[in-house]
């Protein structure tokens, strides 16, 4: 399964790109950059980190080398990423991305793409994560209506949404538990004087430093609480899970695939 890797120099990239040269039954044909980036030119094995020459230049047009591949996985931002979802549907490739920071108006886009390729987005590709998610689940079914819930996320300096991706869908996940919408529900911070909102999803994002991706929901009940916490040590663990996305894709029809299914979670 041939396999390029749209956003390969960057944090997510070059653990995927490794990944992807680790993997038997996995080829790495390509990497795309940004425009005017120093690397694009450059061997993709030197861009990526691996060590050694592939023959495989970076370039900054996809569209340029998309035949050659069966999957794309996208790392990038949400600007390249959509022009990548463009691409495959264009292409009829199958698509795998971890890009976070869409409008709602843009994951329709993926949605209605799903009608034309096989894709995996709108997921954290950790499978550590998703076992968080299916945890957090059991309990927000038996404790959403009697306890005061809160989210709280950390990532690095640069990261550029808040609430991180992951926090939206466990906030989207109570509020479907609660018949009602996470508009309806969120508070994001607090300042000022005042009681809690009652019923409410809290959100608090912390961005500081390196830090790669922590989650914690709190449960607060009367005289206990519950914390269920996921913390990653590198972006090794959602580069693996991105990778086992794109295998997951091969031969399959066009469909969106819930990340659940690849690790059989379901």
């Amino acid at each position: 399964m041939k396999v390029i890797v749209v956003g390969c120099h960057g944090q997510m990239g070059q653990p995927i790109c490794r990944f992807v040269d680790e993997r038997e039954g996995l080829e790495l044909v390509g990497g795309v950059g940004p425009a005017g980036r120093d690397y694009i030119g450059r061997d993709l094995g030197q861009v990526a980190g691996l060590g050694r020459d592939l023959g495989i230049p970076v370039v900054d047009d996809l569209a340029t080398i998309i035949d050659e591949c069966d999957v794309l996985i996208d790392v990038s931002s949400v600007e390249q990423c959509l022009q990548t979802l463009d691409l495959a549907v264009a292409y009829k490739k199958a698509l795998v991305t971890a890009s976070t920071g869409f409008t709602p108006e843009q994951f329709e886009r993926f949605e209605a793409a799903g009608t034309h390729i096989p894709l995996i987005f709108k997921c954290n590709t950790s499978k550590m994560v998703n076992v968080m998610l299916g945890l957090v689940e059991m309990a927000a079914k038996a404790l959403v209506d009697e306890c005061d819930i809160e989210i709280i996320d950390q990532h690095d300096r640069d990261k550029l949404d808040a609430p991180s991706g992951t926090a939206v869908i466990i906030g989207n996940m109570i509020a479907q538990l609660k018949g009602t919408t996470l508009d309806e529900l969120a508070e994001y911070g607090r300042s000022g004087h005042g009681a809690r909102k009652p019923g409410g999803v809290g959100f608090h994002s912390l961005r500081a430093g390196d830090i790669t991706s922590d989650h914690k929901v709190y449960f607060g009940g009367f005289g206990e609480r519950l914390e269920i916490t996921h913390y990653s040590y590198s972006d090794d663990c959602f580069a693996r899970g991105a990778v086992d996305c794109a295998q997951f894709l091969k031969d399959k029809p066009a469909g969106v695939y819930n990340i659940k299914e690849v690790f059989e979670l379901l």
